[in-house]
Formats: C-alpha cells, sequence, structure tokens
C-alpha cells in the first residue's frame, strides 16, 4: 500500500541525491550539450542518456550493485576501456582545436544518428564513474528502502536524470549564436580535451596495483 508522507519524504531525497550527483560537467554532458548547440539528434541523446540512467538506477536499487562490490574485477576492466576511449576522444578534439578550421555547428556532432547513439552509450557505459554513482551510490541508498519510499526514491533520483539532460540539451540552443565564432569551438574542443585527458588520469589513478606516485 502507498504511504504519500513516505513516497513523498523519499522522492525528494532521491532527486536531491540523483541531481547533486549528476551536476558535474563529465564527458556525457559535455556530448550532450555539443549535440544539442548542433541542434542535431539532441533529443534522441538526451533519451537515451535518461534511459541509461534509469535502469542502472533501478538495477542498483534491486541490488546488483552488491555485485559489483564482490567483483572488483568487472568495474577494473570496464575502467581500462573507459580510460582509452577518454584518450581517443580527447586526442579528437585536439586535432580540431588546432586545425581551427571554419566549421559549422552540425560539424561539430555526430552526423548520424547511429553514431551519436553509439558514441551516447560508450561515454555512458565505458565511464565507471556512472556505475559508482547510479548502480552503488543511489543503488545502495534506494536499496535500504522499502515498499512505498524505495518506489519514491527510485522515481525522484529518475526524474533528476531525465530533467537535467533534457533541459541541457534545450539550454544549449541558447548559446548556439556563441558558437558560430570559430574561436569558441577552438576553446571548446581544447577544454573537452582537456576534461576528457583529465578524467582517464583520474581514472587511471583508481586502479588497484598501480605505483603512479612514482
Amino acid at each position: 500500500m502507498l504511504d504519500p508522507s513516505h513516497f513523498a519524504s523519499a522522492y525528494l531525497q532521491g532527486f536531491a541525491t540523483s541531481a547533486g550527483l549528476i551536476l558535474a560537467i563529465g564527458a556525457q554532458n559535455v556530448f550532450v550539450l555539443t549535440q544539442g548547440l548542433a541542434r542535431r539528434f539532441h533529443w534522441q541523446v538526451a533519451g537515451l542518456c535518461s534511459l541509461i540512467d534509469a535502469t542502472l538506477i533501478l538495477v542498483g536499487v534491486l541490488g546488483a550493485g552488491l555485485l559489483i562490490e564482490q567483483y572488483p574485477g568487472l568495474l577494473r576492466g570496464v575502467t581500462l576501456g573507459g580510460i582509452l576511449f577518454l584518450i581517443l576522444y580527447g586526442l579528437r578534439a585536439l586535432i580540431a582545436a588546432l586545425r581551427g578550421s571554419h566549421r559549422s555547428l552540425a560539424a561539430h556532432s555526430s552526423r548520424s544518428l547511429r553514431s551519436a547513439l553509439l558514441t551516447t552509450l560508450a561515454l555512458s557505459l565505458l565511464n565507471p564513474h556512472v556505475y559508482i554513482d547510479t548502480v552503488l551510490l543511489l543503488g545502495g541508498i534506494g536499496g535500504r528502502y522499502q515498499g512505498s519510499a524505495q518506489t519514491g526514491f527510485t522515481l525522484g533520483a529518475v526524474m533528476a536524470s531525465t530533467a537535467w539532460f533534457f533541459a541541457l540539451s534545450l539550454a544549449a540552443r541558447g548559446l548556439a549564436p556563441l558558437f558560430r565564432r570559430p574561436f569558441a569551438w577552438r576553446v571548446l574542443d581544447l577544454s573537452v580535451c582537456a576534461l576528457m585527458w583529465g578524467v582517464a588520469i583520474a581514472l587511471w589513478r583508481t586502479l588497484p596495483g598501480l605505483d603512479v606516485a612514482g
């Protein structure tokens, strides 16, 4: 039986917790922003990001977070794949910045729906932080609730994620005039490169058994 007070309280906590985790600028958010600037497949990308988050949150609440904790090798494999992908993605952005060509908004985005969705999947599922935030953290918190409270927390977390991705895609439209200037794209490309490589280095340092101090 649904308890409105417990449902509402848990919903708000789920929404606030999820929002706090997702607002940090990361590779996934940068890609959503880029597609939004170009107005190309931006709704599909936002929708897929939302679906991925919703699925991982639900899986975490149902207990898969315990599986990752018991088998850290799974997370290590995802981490290594994510590092490689981020290095290559950052290199692509660096090359674009160095060329500094007068490209259109569309030229900076994926040229096909298939490419956009595959890039979204890679940026989402090859980033171990996604699993830590959704499956382990949100799933761990949501798993402590019971009944209607658990439903409320899960729904709140999913709604925060969905609202963020679609709001980011929509807000990018207001920045489009600025990014008609090649210099703005050069700055963004350099920022993307720095972000991707910075995240890759941070992920490398999290791998167990590595002596990164020197």
